[in-house]
């Protein structure tokens, strides 16, 4: 085996890839099967108990191949049952992966960058500007490191591209991770399982039909003046470009698109809003997820009381919408929806959520 001169993370390889890194070594491609079997089925890293392998291949291996997964930093937990992992992704960064349990589910929110260019206004991560894209192994390595603090009979269910960053400013990272979160022979999780979510990076998105994941968009107003107030990514992609992509997707799978749409109070969630919403998506295959502010500190916007976020829910059923309210989980530790950052740099890691943080706050 002609060893190559350093060593790569097992963790970045899809089956793919990793057959074609054997085959040029002279070894069989059914070996990378085996290879995915012991590590992500039964969960062994050690080339010396991996007994159905020869013991020159053992050694050959253990040359070649390492294995490296982000070191867990802290380890929160929310009294709802939502857990938090920062973790180190090197040159002294961090990431935030979370765990939100609901009936029946156990979904994991992954990070695929650490920062973000995209500087959604109501949004922590897009506070601090992009430093890092994640490589494939750093992004399964979330997956890996989740697992290990679940109960023996837990199991993830679901995992979401919501984290830090925008996954279609990382195609290259994202999407060889999906494959590897999706092998047969690995950790076996279903396409349907797997949503990846895009502030609305438009030429990119067909990268999503074509994998074969989910698709959900962070649209979070109801006309191009108000989005790109607070998103700055819908001055160069306005609403009608990326709702026509939405369209698109829905004809290539069959499928519907999931639309966020954040209630910032007295800047989208009046019934207005609701209605323009309506009429702006009516022709979409859709649902929308209507997500109530998540306070951080320094944040431009207030949280709707519930009493606001009940109308606006309702005047959107009345009107003919597929709506939902997605429930807030893991606030009291920065785990909702636009609260996870880097470190806990200027932040405190509980939230009191019955005192609203204090900031520059509209009216």
């Amino acid at each position: 085996m002609n060893i190559p001169r350093t060593s790569q993370n097992f963790y970045s390889f899809t089956m793919k890839t990793l057959r074609e890194f054997l085959v040029q070594f002279g070894k069989e491609k059914f070996r990378a099967e085996q290879l995915f079997r012991w590590v992500y089925i039964e969960g062994v890293t050690d080339f010396n108990l991996m007994t159905n392998l020869s013991k020159a291949f053992r050694e050959e291996l253990t040359k070649v191949i390492h294995f490296e997964l982000p070191q867990v930093v802290s380890h929160l937990k929310s009294e709802d049952g939502t857990q938090k992992l920062l973790l180190n992704v090197g040159d002294k960064k961090t990431i935030e992966a979370v765990l939100i349990p609901s009936d029946g589910r156990l979904t994991l929110c992954v990070s695929s960058e650490v920062g973000c260019n995209m500087a959604c206004q109501f949004c922590y991560t897009g506070k601090i500007k992009l430093s890092k894209r994640l490589s494939v192994d750093q992004i399964v390595g979330q997956y890996l490191r989740a697992r290990e603090v679940l109960a023996p009979e837990e199991r993830i269910s679901n995992i979401v591209f919501m984290g830090m960053g925008e996954p279609l400013d990382n195609p290259q990272n994202v999407f060889p991770a999906i494959e590897i979160l999706h092998e047969t022979f690995g950790i076996n999780l279903s396409l349907k399982k797997i949503t990846v979510s895009t502030s609305g990076l438009v030429p990119q998105m067909p990268l999503i039909t074509e994998a074969g994941v989910r698709l959900a968009v962070s649209l979070n107003a109801s006309n191009d003046e108000v989005r790109s107030q607070i998103m700055p990514i819908n001055k160069k992609y306005p609403i009608k470009e990326l709702l026509d992509a939405c369209r698109e997707h829905c004809r290539e799978t069959k499928d519907k698109v999931t639309l966020e749409y954040v209630l910032l109070k007295g800047v989208t969630d009046s019934l207005e809003h609701a209605h323009e919403l309506y009429h702006l998506t009516k022709s979409v295959p859709c649902k929308i997820n209507i997500i109530p502010f998540n306070e951080h500190p320094g944040a431009d916007f207030l949280r709707p009381s519930m009493n606001q976020v009940y109308k606006f829910q309702q005047e959107l059923i009345n009107l003919g919408a597929h709506v939902l309210l997605r429930k807030t989980m893991g606030r009291d530790i920065f785990a909702a929806c636009g609260q996870l950052t880097s470190f806990y740099q200027d932040r405190p890691e509980k939230l009191n959520v019955k005192k609203p943080i204090e900031g520059n706050l509209h009216a």
